[in-house]
């Protein structure tokens, strides 16, 4: 018995892999449950009430989703590239300070600009400042061969070590009492309510138009068509004369441009100032998110409202059955394993022989 590589995946693997991997990730925590005396049904259909159930629900779903949606496609496009992008966590935090650097920092200064000019600054110093932190490991991995999973992985932690020295120090919201929190950016730079009496801003506006557009990117343009040779061999990519070292650097920006967005957004939109738990492993879940949907731009959407699912709906279903909601990380955990087993079934099919 033997692994042979399938000449081709075809749709209707493409198409099951990612369903039958969420089919394999219930399945397997459902013994779980069973372990912690719940009803799996029960559980499970109060998951799912508490993530899409209620006009509440839903809102706070999306509104959940925004981030995964713009972390999980700057992990795809990268991936897409084979550039392993484990940072989009430090990204999303660099991107956050630079939209507080241009949105509140600037208060009382004689270069004080008008809305309409900050607006748009606010969002390329959040997405410069997430591609700045991506180039530097590419160029390393390029230069020296430097493995881009230590480095980016890395990057995470000083990132964080970073944003804890500012928000004690330039950073620091003189009127914040008890944990060190930034400056607020301006009221005229809030992202705008998209629902009356809820949470979801035009940030889902900004990720949604990402995805579509990062799609288009790759389906129809002559850098998407590089960008996936050199992901598909990057050697066979050279001989054919393609410059893989400027396709390389170019989706490193485009990825770090995007999980700093995602910053951006969690500033702007959600809660206008950096906090060191402003985000709960948004950049590793996308890691998840972008597996879960084989890379595709569009595949990420609905991974992301998986992900945000269960990341919501855990709340609602330990709060009625008493079961521990970081099950939602076990689940979204085991989502991903299942996926590379799956991954692996499309790939591969058993010979014997």
């Amino acid at each position: 018995m033997r692994l042979e590589a399938r000449e081709q995946t075809s749709a209707g693997w493409a198409l099951a892999a990612p369903l039958l991997a969420v089919a394999l990730t219930l399945l397997a925590c459902a013994g779980l449950l069973v372990w912690a005396g719940a009803p799996v049904g029960r559980a499970y259909a109060l998951l799912f009430d508490g993530a899409f159930g209620s006009r509440l629900a839903l809102t706070e779903t999306l509104t959940r989703a925004t981030p995964l949606i713009l972390t999980g496609l700057a992990v795809a496009v990268a991936f897409r590239a084979r550039l392993y992008n484990i940072g989009a966590e430090g990204q999303l935090y660099l991107g956050a300070l630079a939209a507080v650097a241009v949105g509140g920092l600037h208060g009382g200064s004689g270069w004080d600009l008008p809305p309409a000019v900050l607006y748009p600054l606010m969002l390329l110093a959040g997405m410069a400042a997430g591609a700045a932190l991506l180039l530097g490991p590419a160029w390393l991995k390029l230069r020296f061969g430097v493995d881009e999973v230590v480095t980016t992985l890395l990057l995470n932690f000083i990132a964080l070590l970073l944003v804890s020295m500012l928000l004690d120090g330039v950073m620091k919201d003189p009127l914040a009492m008890g944990w060190p929190q930034s400056v607020a950016i301006r009221d005229e730079l809030v992202f705008a309510q998209l629902l009356e009496r809820s949470r979801v801003h035009s940030g889902l506006l900004w990720a949604l138009g990402a995805a579509l557009a990062l799609w288009a990117l790759e389906r129809y343009t002559r850098f998407g068509l590089a960008m996936r040779a050199v992901g598909a061999n990057a050697r066979a990519a050279r001989f054919a004369g393609l410059p893989v070292k400027r396709v390389m650097l170019a989706t490193a920006a485009l990825s770090g441009a995007l999980a700093g967005l995602a910053g951006v957004g969690e500033v702007a939109g959600r809660a206008g100032y950096v906090t060191l738990d402003m985000s709960p492993g948004y950049g590793y879940s996308g890691i998840v998110i972008a597996m879960l949907a084989q890379l595709h731009p569009l595949g990420v959407v609905l991974a992301a409202l998986f992900v945000a699912g269960t990341l919501v709906g855990a709340d609602s279903m330990s709060r009625a059955l008493g079961v521990p909601s970081y099950l939602a990380d076990v689940i979204v955990a085991v989502s991903l394993l299942a996926m590379l087993v799956t991954g692996l079934a499309a790939r591969y099919r058993l010979r014997w022989s």
